[in-house]
């Protein structure tokens, strides 16, 4: 295992204490900013993005959403899922992985802790437990009930009470997308001297919109993205199967092959195991009634929407609980991410 494993545990921690519910994530931006802002770097805040730059800019671009799945008050003891609001989506249609997954797992969440603060502070405001969850037939969206949160008013986000638990194989929290943004941070005290992203509301579908204002402010064209995240498997044999997941494409566009292919050639210098997720989603529906959907990524949509010209390729630590309080994902699996990610410091 990594030397450094530990510290960076201890960086992860800290970070999944904080809470970032899609569409308030103002106070997690300056938790990061305070982070960063500690190191030799230029850091900027940004429209839905913070910015932070090395000596070596344009050497790699790292990219994490820092939004998390959290709830958000609509109605007296009314509580919605967050992303579905700051994505002004008045229903749920069925067409995404995120909508499809959320429908089948509301009722998991009766008896999770959550905890709620003010939307740009962050200031913690009490907290509660969720008594029921459900798909309401009438608005066709996820409606829970909280005991003990009565008193909130419209507006207000509502975060998973989310902690880091170890063992000595795996770790597990609400992990999407809070452990790629402390990858990063831990990478900054490594020395990376690139470019790195922290994007809100992907959840929402709105942090490729960012990331492109973002570059087009700064008239920057690059092939180099590296877009960090999960990537959910349905049971932990399949997650097992291989320590880190990339990808080719997604449902919206291809992704650059020169550099998905400079990643697998440094997994298998460096003995990591790795699958490609279209690939997988491919197989699986060989043999499926209803076939899987590639998924809509931040980077997909970057690419469609530059025709190329802002592209790279996906890093992913394969989890099960996905979107849960309990994504679990093994110590090798970050160990491996962070020895090839550690190659380009």
């Amino acid at each position: 295992m990594n030397a450094e494993l530990p510290s960076f545990l201890e960086l992860l921690q800290q970070l999944v204490r904080e809470p970032s519910v899609v569409g308030s994530e103002d106070s997690f931006f300056r938790v990061l900013s305070r982070e960063l802002e500690e190191l030799d770097l230029r850091v900027e805040r940004h429209l839905g993005v913070l910015v932070a730059r090395g000596r070596e800019p344009e050497k790699l671009v790292l990219s994490a959403h820092i939004d998390r799945h959290g709830l958000l008050c609509t109605g007296p003891n009314e509580f919605q899922y967050a992303a579905f609001i700051a994505a002004n989506r008045g229903e749920l249609d069925g067409d995404s992985v995120s909508e499809q997954t959320m429908a089948t797992i509301a009722d998991r969440f009766a008896g999770q802790r959550v905890q709620a603060h003010l939307p740009y502070t962050g200031t913690y405001l009490g907290q509660g437990t969720i008594s029921n969850g459900f798909l309401c037939p009438n608005r066709r969206n996820l409606i829970f009930e909280i005991s003990g949160l009565d008193y909130l008013h419209p507006g207000t986000p509502v975060s998973f009470l989310d902690r880091l638990t170890t063992t000595p194989t795996h770790i597990s929290a609400q992990l999407d997308n809070v452990l790629s943004a402390a990858i990063i941070v831990h990478l900054f005290r490594l020395g990376f001297q690139g470019t790195a992203l922290f994007t809100a509301q992907e959840e929402a579908g709105r942090s490729w919109r960012y990331a492109l204002s973002w570059f087009q402010r700064e008239r920057i064209n690059s092939r180099r993205v590296l877009v960090l995240d999960t990537s959910p498997y349905p049971s932990p044999e399949a997650a097992a199967a291989q320590d880190l997941v990339l990808r080719r494409r997604d449902a919206t566009a291809a992704f650059d092959p020169g550099f998905t292919d400079e990643i697998e050639r440094r997994c298998q210098r460096l003995g990591i195991r790795h699958t490609f997720k279209d690939a997988w989603i491919d197989a699986q529906n060989q043999t499926r009634a209803k076939p899987m959907s590639l998924g809509r990524t931040e980077l997909g949509r970057l690419v469609a929407a530059t025709a190329g010209n802002i592209s790279g390729t996906t890093l992913q630590i394969p989890t099960t609980g996905y979107h849960t309080a309990n994504e679990t994902a093994s110590l090798a699996s970050v160990d491996a991410a962070l020895g090839l990610l550690g190659s380009y410091l």
